[in-house]
């Protein structure tokens, strides 16, 4: 009957609008929850009857969707642990209490923001319960290449807080100026040295001891030689006992001069042990010495290079002398960078990273499974995930110090709820009416 299907699309109508009312509710009541994606409830007819004849009112649907992909606008934080991400992508978390029971293994949900600390144990957590989670780098603070349409590779971040952490010299910058009138005949020839510091594997401060004695001609018309022999003492080991000795000859022409054109290594002159001669390679320009603590590489200038060892004038001038490793440090704090590499500071000046936050990609995020705290997990409607290097791909970089805002527009809402209360009232009214016209039809009888 047509006054009965009135009747139920009046129904649908209250049922829908309530409905579309309570997404209202929500996105009102998350207007300043960092990370809410606000919900949308459209409606949808129902058509019973599409052809001639009379006429049945199929009513309403309604559907919600919550837009995920719409991002909220950043704001700026004091905290360097406080990130969100600037563009497409979500950052992968995990709920504190699967971590404690799970460890490493706890299951990977995404998020698009949040604010972490360490806790007791070390861990980023935020105040909702959730850590943050990455690829662990190597000791050297390379990440290994992990499997980036898996979880696998993921876990928890845990710093160290209380860590001591020294890093042994590897390699030294040696920019020197020797004196050009000193290899000439009659010169004074003095000795020129200079002290550097190393860092061995322990941290401890130790020194490289490298002299540079001038060989003189022969011959007082005999033209200067342009050659020096560098020594190399280290204070680990015999400071008295040579661990290199190199011969280097310089250029004297016109458009190379003061550059370093042969260098010889005598490889009768070191310690046993450790027994291991020294190395020039002279298209690096990078000599190779065995200290007590193992290699260490020096960049003294390859040939024809205006870099490192040089012969000019009549002075003697380290000009850059710079090496690389630190003494023993105190952990300060960690930030998070643009490309997700999560870095520990240490007093020292030393930044180590331990870890790599990836960006997680999916080809529908408004399929995702949304849960509580504004975290989602991957579903069939949103498609398999793939975890990219922030920056790249896809997905967009993180912002440190750095909140996402909830995408509620307050102002827009209220306007909706304006427009859903007058259509509520207007189905209710529908039903009164249909109500009404029963009892006339009631009435006919009496």
């Amino acid at each position: 009957m047509t006054i009965s299907s009135s009747l139920n699309a009046g129904v649908a109508g209250l049922q829908t609008n309530a409905q579309r009312l309570a997404s209202i509710s929500d996105n009102i009541a998350n207007s300043s929850t960092y990370g809410y994606k606000r919900v949308e409830t459209d409606f949808a007819s129902m058509v019973l009857s599409s052809g001639g004849g009379s006429y049945a009112a199929g009513g309403v649907r309604a559907a919600t969707e919550r837009l995920i992909d719409q991002s909220g606008t950043l704001i700026g934080t004091s905290n360097s642990t406080d990130i969100a991400v600037r563009g497409s992508g979500m950052i992968p978390v995990a709920q504190a209490a699967q971590v404690a029971t799970s460890g490493a293994d706890a299951p990977m949900y995404l998020a698009t923001t949040g604010s972490f600390r360490t806790d007791a144990d070390g861990y980023l957590k935020s105040q909702t319960d959730l850590i943050l989670m990455g690829f662990p780098a190597n000791a050297d603070g390379t990440i290994p290449q992990y499997p980036r349409d898996t979880a696998d590779g993921l876990e928890p971040i845990r710093i160290n807080t209380s860590a001591l952490v020294g890093n042994p010299t590897t390699a030294i910058n040696l920019g020197v100026n020797l004196p050009a009138t000193e290899t000439a005949f009659g010169a004074a020839a003095a000795t020129e040295q200079i002290a550097v510091e190393y860092f061995d594997n322990l941290g401890t401060s130790q020194s490289l001891r490298i002299t540079f004695a001038p060989v003189p001609p022969a011959l007082a018309t005999d033209p200067a030689t342009n050659e020096w022999t560098m020594n190399i003492y280290d204070s680990a080991g015999d400071p008295l006992t040579s661990i290199g000795e190199i011969d280097i000859q310089f250029n004297d022409s016109r458009t190379q001069g003061g550059t370093i054109d042969n260098v010889a290594v005598n490889a009768a002159v070191f310690p046993t042990p450790p027994g291991t001669p020294p190395t020039y390679d002279s298209t690096t320009g990078i000599l190779t010495i065995e200290a007590a603590s193992g290699p260490i590489e020096i960049d003294m200038g390859a040939y024809g290079d205006n870099e490192g060892l040089s012969q000019l004038s009549y002075s003697f001038a380290p000009v850059a002398v710079t090496k690389d490793g630190s003494p023993i440090g105190n952990f300060i704090g960690i930030d998070i960078d643009a490309n997700g590499y999560v870095r520990a500071s240490f007093d020292t000046g030393e930044i180590r990273t331990v870890y790599q936050v990836p960006l997680a990609n999916v080809p529908n995020f408004n399929g995702l499974e949304a849960l509580d705290s504004q975290t989602y997990l991957p579903s069939r409607d949103s498609g398999a995930f793939f975890l990219w290097d922030a920056g790249s791909g896809p997905t967009g970089d993180i912002a440190s110090f750095a909140r996402e805002e909830s995408t509620t527009d307050v102002a827009g809402e209220l306007t909706n709820m304006i427009k859903t209360q007058r259509a509520y009232s207007s189905n209710a009214k529908v039903i009164q009416t249909v109500d009404e016209m029963l009892q006339e039809t009631t009435n006919i009888k009496r």
